[in-house]
This record gives structure tokens, sequence and C-alpha cells, in this order.
């Protein structure tokens, strides 16, 4: 045995300090082993909608129903059956909202306590049980496990009303009711629910912008144990406006105002955007502000709507003046074509595009000076002063954008597969793209890893130089046009306003979404980033897919699915659905696709489902185990080193 083989043991020893100790880790782990392949979740381009996201995670994206009527039988009315879903979903409302129906408060509670522990009981069994302990809390742990030790006694394999009754009545759920608590262990056991429905969540990117409450997304996925997200665009501008870059802020609060959703930064983020309202009021008071109507249906009072729209407009000249000023400090990003306030014929009030001559549809400029038309007023400087401020000592932003940082990158693979929110980017003969970053060039996996230090070193650089060049790649990353990691080159924000025609108004992909049926092609990339071609896949999402127009999110034989469904209401008209979930379980691999949700309200009024479609893309011929998992992988290698450690004490 070598020097380092027998220090790993001495400390495996020190774990494990007898003969005992390590004959019941083994035993533990080789049963964990078989245990069913714990349920992966993938979803996509959220975009603030939190309350069809929350919905679908908490009832593990439609596995809770049957599970219920595993447990129950015909125990349960599908009424009974219904309520207890939503009661799993959404504990405390669902609670204090059904409790008015009972003449006795502590007849309801202890009914419902007994279901969920019934519930809780029934799916802890398809879990170690040091799992199912991790997950509940250290002030009443003890007392649940006690619970369930009493759930698994009085059921005994058969629920039966008689059983349900004699647990309701046990007495340290009357205990739980008489101090008060019983509504907390109904929190407590719905959400452990939740989380024994489904043990990892993949975010792949986009939880910002459009949607209404991407504040409440980010608090769902931290308080979620077992959860990660592949930046998207839509967060990495989030993330470079949190540091305070200009051109990422720029972008915020004009999307923000765009789609209504100025809340988002009011309410959601207690960011003070006063300077910004009296600017905008008072700079474009008489402006008709042609062109900068507001998206979708955001139900705004006229008032609300009018400030909405000048709050857009002076946003919007001003991302025209700060990205034309980081596109001078930054020549290297070669964005130079981007800067067209310029370029305007004031006499015409025309513009000349790639040789060819627009109208400009809103030639109202009160701020621009003609002779140096992309610096900032006064007034303007101010409100980006005050907006900067803001954003970077936002103290729930930050611990938000931490949680990008923490448990967020810009790839992940795991269990054969690689996610990535938009792409890698690909030449049109299908080699890998070599993209210049501040003089280097990289490609395939070395760029996504050299563009993830440049993002960390934006937040964690001592020195001010690497801090401006990681928040100006934020914007880069952000802005489409040659972005290394995104490759769908965005719209100007000039040509979006101001060129009434759609002609001016392209956004060309990279090669990577017209060579996504070329097997040979994807297999590059798979081998590129360590992957077995065979057995590996891509999930994806940044594009939306035109179901209703007979487009298939499923490419290249199953090898790439694309999960962008239209969870944003203002995609879903372009999709036709309300969005994918990608589901890998122990039976396969199966693509949901869901319709919209009616609401929160309407599951707590009326018990209402997020009404979805499963697609088989591959069924496991027997079911698939805890092993067959890279964490599975990880335990059996580790089963190597105690059986070692085994036969030294034994010799």
């Amino acid at each position: 045995m070598g020097a380092g083989t027998s220090r790993f043991i001495e400390l495996l020893a020190e774990e494990y300090p007898s003969v005992a100790d390590v004959s019941r880790a083994i035993a533990l782990g080789k049963h964990a082993l078989t245990f069913p392949k714990p349920t992966e979740l993938f979803l996509s381009d959220i975009h603030g909608e939190y309350e069809a996201f929350a919905h679908i995670v908490r009832n593990g994206c439609g596995s809770l129903k049957p599970h219920i009527g595993d447990a129950f039988g015909d125990v349960l009315s599908d009424e009974e059956k219904e309520t207890l879903a939503t009661l799993v979903c959404y504990p405390a409302e669902k609670a204090q909202a059904d409790i008015d129906d009972y003449a006795n408060e502590a007849t309801y509670y202890g009914e419902a306590i007994a279901e969920l522990l019934v519930l809780l009981n029934h799916l802890s069994q398809f879990h170690p049980y040091d799992r199912v302990l991790d997950l509940l809390p250290e002030d009443i742990g003890e007392a649940i496990e006690e619970l369930l030790s009493q759930t698994r006694l009085h059921v005994a394999g058969c629920v039966s009303r008689e059983s349900l009754d004699a647990l309701a009545n046990s007495i340290i759920i009357a205990s739980f009711i008489k101090t008060g608590s019983a509504l907390y262990l109904i929190e407590t056991l719905g959400k452990t629910i939740q989380d024994l429905l489904v043990t990892s969540i993949h975010v792949v990117g986009d939880i910002y912008d459009r949607g209404p409450a991407p504040d409440l997304i980010m608090e769902e996925m931290i308080n979620h144990p077992h959860i990660d997200v592949q930046w998207g665009n839509h967060d990495i501008v989030w993330m470079g406006a949190a540091l305070g870059q200009r051109g990422c802020i720029a972008h915020v609060v004009r999307n923000c105002a765009r789609y209504g959703n100025l809340s988002i930064l009011t309410d959601g983020y207690g960011i003070n955007i006063i300077p910004l309202a009296n600017f905008a009021l008072s700079a474009y008071a008489n402006d008709p502000c042609e062109g900068y109507a507001l998206k979708g249906n955001p139900q705004l009072s006229p008032q609300e709507t009018d400030l909405n729209i000048k709050i857009q407009k002076a946003m919007a000249i001003l991302q025209f003046k700060v990205e034309a000023q980081l596109i001078d400090e930054n020549p290297s990003f070669n964005l130079e074509s981007r800067k067209l306030l310029h370029t305007i014929n004031r006499e015409t009030n025309t513009i000349i595009i790639d040789g060819v001559e627009y109208d400009v549809k809103d030639p109202v400029f009160p701020t621009v000076n003609w002779d140096d038309p992309y610096a900032l007023t006064d007034e303007e400087e101010y409100v980006m002063t005050s907006l900067e401020k803001a954003f970077q000592n936002c103290e729930k932003l930050q611990r938000h954008i931490r949680f990008f940082l923490d448990r967020g990158s810009l790839y992940k693979i795991k269990n054969n597969t690689l996610m990535l929110h938009a792409c890698v980017p690909l030449n049109d003969d299908g080699t890998l793209k070599e993209v210049d970053i501040y003089g280097k060039t990289y490609k395939g996996r070395e760029l996504f890893e050299a563009v993830d230090r440049y993002v960390r070193t934006a937040f964690s650089a001592t020195d001010a130089q690497s801090r401006k060049r990681g928040c100006d790649l934020l914007w880069y990353l952000w802005l489409g046009e040659g972005s290394p990691l995104f490759a769908k080159s965005k719209m100007a924000t000039f040509e979006i306003y101001l060129i009434e025609d759609k002609a001016a108004r392209k956004e060309v992909k990279n090669s990577y979404y017209s060579l996504l049926e070329n097997k040979e092609v994807m297999y590059t990339i798979f081998e590129d980033f360590g992957m077995d071609p065979e057995v590996s896949r891509i999930v994806c999402g940044h594009t939306p897919v035109k179901v209703k127009d007979g487009e298939d999110p499923v490419k290249c034989n199953g090898r790439i699915v694309v999960i962008d469904g239209g969870f944003s209401s203002a995609y879903q008209s372009t999709t036709g659905i309300a969005g994918f979930t990608l589901v890998s379980n122990e039976k396969g691999v199966a693509l949901v696709t869901h319709q919209p949700f009616e609401g929160k309200q309407a599951a707590l009024d009326h018990n209402a489902d997020v009404h979805s479609a499963r697609r088989i893309l591959e069924a496991a011929a027997q079911p698939r185990t805890f092993a067959s998992t890279d964490e599975g992988a990880q335990l059996k290698l580790y089963l190597t080193d105690l059986e070692d450690l085994l036969s030294y004490y034994q010799h």
C-alpha cells in the first residue's frame, strides 16, 4: 500500500473507526444504489412567470397526483385527492382557505396532517431514509420522524378511513394543534413532499425580463435544496446591472417599462426610479413617443401607461448613448455598426442601414445635442448615476445575483446531459467557431470556461480594470451581435423603436441553429465537451419553438432538445403553448408540454392545475436506478474505498 493510499485509508478510518461502522456504511451505500433514479426537471426561459413555474416545480411536473393515487387508492374521493394536491403545493394558503369549511378547527388540522403524513410516508420508500430526514427542519424533525413511525404502524401497508382517523387523533398531532403549531407542521410536510417529488431542477436560463415576478422565482429557487441554473442572456444583463454596468442598466429599466413591469424594480427590488420618472415626465412631456407603445396587455391605468411609455423612451435614448460610449471603449467588440444615432439625416429624417434608406418613425430627440449626439445631458447623467447606486445598493438583488454565482454557471454536464442556454458557436461548415475575447481566441468548451471566468472576475476582482473588463463583457454577452455564447444577433434598440420597416429588424442566428439536425456536427460538440456522443444529449432554450406551426423541439433524433416553449405569456402567441418541461426519471425521458395556468388563486379556489401532455423521448427497458447516475458512479467509487478499509481492518 502506497503512502498516499495509506493516508487516505487512515482518514476514512477516522470517520468509520470500527468494522461494524464501515460494514454498515457499505450496506447502506449498496442499498442506496438500488433506489429509483431521482427525478430531474429541466426548464428554460421562465421570463418572470412565477406562478406557472412555482406550480410545476411544486407538483413535480404532474407527478404529485399519481403518487396521491398510489398512496390512497379509493380511500379518498377524486375531489379530496385534488384538494390534497393543492394543499401540498400551497400548504399554508390552502389550509387557511379551507379551514373555515370545518366546524372544528382541530378536526381540519388533524385530517390534513394525517393525509400529508401518509403521502410523505409513501414517497419516502423511493428515497434513502437519511435523505428524507435531511429535509426536515431541526426544530420539529424528531417529532415528524416519530409521526412517520406512527404512520407506518397505523397504515401497515393499507390505508383506510379508520387508519387516517387514528393517525389524525394521535397525541403528537394533538399537541401541535394545542400549541398553535399545526399550520407550521402542515407547511413543513408540504415542503418536504415537494422536495421529494423532484430531486434536481435545472433551469436552463432566462429567469428575468418580460414577465412580472422574476424576484419571486429567484426566491423559490433559493429555497429549493437542489436546483441549479445555466445563465441565459436575460440573466446576464441583470447580473451586469447589479454591478452598475450602464449598458445593462439601460436595457433592464427600458425593458421593464416596455412590458409595463416597472413594479419589478420598485416593488420587487425597492429600486428608486423617482429621479428617472421625474426626468421622463419633464423631458418628454409633450412628446407622443411614437413607436414606444407597451408590449402585451399589462393592465395599467392611463396615467401608469403614459409614465411607462415616457420612461421607456427616456431609457431607449439613454441606451443609444451609453452603448455608443461602451462601443468606443471596447473596440475589440467590433460593434461600431451599432452606433446609428449620428447617422440620421435631420433634414429628411431618414437613415441608411446596409445601403438601404429607411424613414425614422420618431424624429423627436429633445435630449440629443447633434454636435455631440452621444453625450449625456446633466439631467441624464444624474438619472444614470442614481440608477447605478440603486442597483448596486439593492441587497435583495445582490443576494439573488449571488445565487447565480453560487449555484449557476454558463453550462453544466450531468448524467450525460449538456445544459446550456443557447448554443455552442459554430462556423458555417460545422467546425467550432473561434471567438476573440480581449485579444485571445477561444472555441467550444474553452470558450464557455473563459467567459465564465470573466463573469466571476467582474464580481470578485479587486482592481478596477479587471472588474470593468468583466462588466463590459457581461454587456457584450447580452447584446447578441457577435456575442460569444448566445449567437443570435439582436436588433439594435435603435432599429426596434425608430424604423417602421421590419426588413431592417433582422436577427441573424449562428450556424449552430441551422445545423441542429447534423449528427456529425453535434457529435463534434459532445466530444469537445468530453462526452460520449452515443449516449449524450444537449438541453437548451433561448429560441421559442413554434409548436403551433409544427416545429418540433426534438432535434437530431433526440440528441438535442430545445425547451423554450413560451412560459412567458408574451411568447405564447408565438409558440402556441405555455412552456416545456423535460423530465428524466426511472422510467426514462419525457417532454411535457404545458397549457396556460389559470393561476395560484384559481388553484386555491377550485384546485386548478396545469394541463399538460407528455411525450416519451426515451423509455427505459427496465426501471433505472440511482446506480445509473453520476452520483451513483461516485458512490460506487466510495464503496470501493470503504471495502479497502474493511479489508484493512480484517488484515
